[in-house]
């Protein structure tokens, strides 16, 4: 082979593969696969498919992969996730030592396919004594934004905030337990994208923008872990928000209950929110229709059906991305599940629901309070 022969085959393998240790392997696994690879962005992509027309699969194809030996690559890997279906696109998270850093993306081309991959693939073992760890992934377009004056309505929030960053949908505010006509003093900011939530939070990093003339804390929101749409048709227990503290259980009850007496198995409040648990599926979806966006007792509700977490999904969850969650308690008479709502709510209170395990668990657990959100939260 000539000098010349010699650089063009150079030239013809991908950036990021080139000089990789297992190039010949990776040229192998694009040529029987017709998939391409590149690497930008300290990512290696593999995908999408040869030959593939329109838009990118839906929300819910993707899957975190994690506790990747850091000499395992594509031409071990692929292979692996193919055996549960179709792959899209394979991200696989580099080093500049070219090494990978121990996780990677899976999209596939179908929900089922990925739901399939965390049902069987998590805990396969890729090397002797090394298992992977597998989840759902969740393209997280949501920001924390904490700090904000106890005074601000929504619609000054969403102005403000609009001013500052780009891709704003929506702004979700929780009103104060004591005071409805106060916020909590945070909101969670919806983008058109994670893209524009990712270039929203490195602008908003404190120190270099203020809101109103305070300092803020910015964050990523933790995320809601997607629950099977078939396990959501059994759910009978409702979440009701933005309740007055003073409002009691009889009353809930009372109210819950007024389409059909005695559907209404029992009630439990804490502070200004309520599960209510009843005896049908039906009586349940009756009761929230009726409800939601009522008043008790001058207070304008929220009503929703509870979000059952699977507690081998969640577990699995917290270990494939090394996480470390708050304690967590089960209902009695509801063995397999933990039951979502708002867990920053119920984090604040310290409620043994709290099935939060991401960055903006420190703003909410008492104790654990940086001393200007105390004050903050206090006041």
């Amino acid at each position: 082979m000539t000098a010349e022969d010699s650089a063009s085959h150079h030239n013809a393998i991908p950036e990021g593969v080139a000089g990789a240790p297992n190039e010949a392997a990776l040229m192998a696994l694009m040529e029987q696969s017709g998939y391409g690879m590149v690497q930008e962005n300290g990512q290696r992509k593999y995908g999408p498919p040869p030959g593939w027309q329109g838009p990118s699969p839906p929300r819910g194809c993707e899957i975190f992969v994690g506790k990747i030996p850091r000499d395992v690559y594509e031409d071990e890997l692929v292979p692996v996730f193919e055996t549960v279906g179709r792959i899209y696109e394979m991200r696989l998270m580099m080093d500049f030592d070219g090494k990978n850093r121990g996780y990677a993306f899976v999209m596939f081309t179908q929900k089922h396919e990925a739901k399939r991959a965390v049902r069987e693939l998590n805990n396969f073992e890729i090397r002797p004594g090394r298992l992977l760890g597998v989840c759902s992934s969740v393209d997280n377009c949501r920001l924390f934004i904490g700090g904000i004056p106890k005074t601000k309505k929504r619609e000054e929030i969403l102005e403000e905030v609009s001013k500052v960053t780009e891709g704003v949908l929506d702004v979700i505010v929780y009103a104060s337990a004591a005071d409805k006509m106060k916020n909590r003093g945070f909101a969670f900011v919806e983008y058109e994208s994670h893209r524009a939530a990712a270039m929203a939070r490195r602008k908003l990093m404190p120190g270099r923008i203020q809101l109103w003339g305070h300092q803020i804390a910015v964050d990523w929101a933790e995320p809601e872990i997607d629950v099977d749409e078939d396990v959501m048709e059994t759910v009978k227990i409702l979440y009701v928000r933005n309740l007055m503290i003073e409002t009691s259980e009889d009353i809930l009850r009372q109210t819950f209950g007024q389409f059909n007496p005695g559907c209404v198995e029992r009630v439990k409040k804490i502070r200004d929110y309520a599960f209510v648990h009843f005896a049908s599926r039906e009586d349940a979806v009756v009761a929230m229709d009726n409800l939601n966006g009522t008043e008790i007792e001058g207070s304008r509700i929220e009503v929703t059906l509870a979000k059952p977490v699977d507690k081998e999904q969640y577990t699995r969850y917290q270990k494939a991305s090394k996480g470390t969650a708050a304690p967590t308690t089960t209902d009695n008479t509801q063995q397999s599940y933990v039951y979502q709502c708002d867990p920053y709510t119920l984090t604040y209170y310290g409620y043994p629901y709290n099935t939060l395990i991401g960055p903006n668990r420190e703003y909410f657990i008492k104790g654990c309070l940086p001393l200007n959100f105390k004050k903050h939260l206090e006041t």
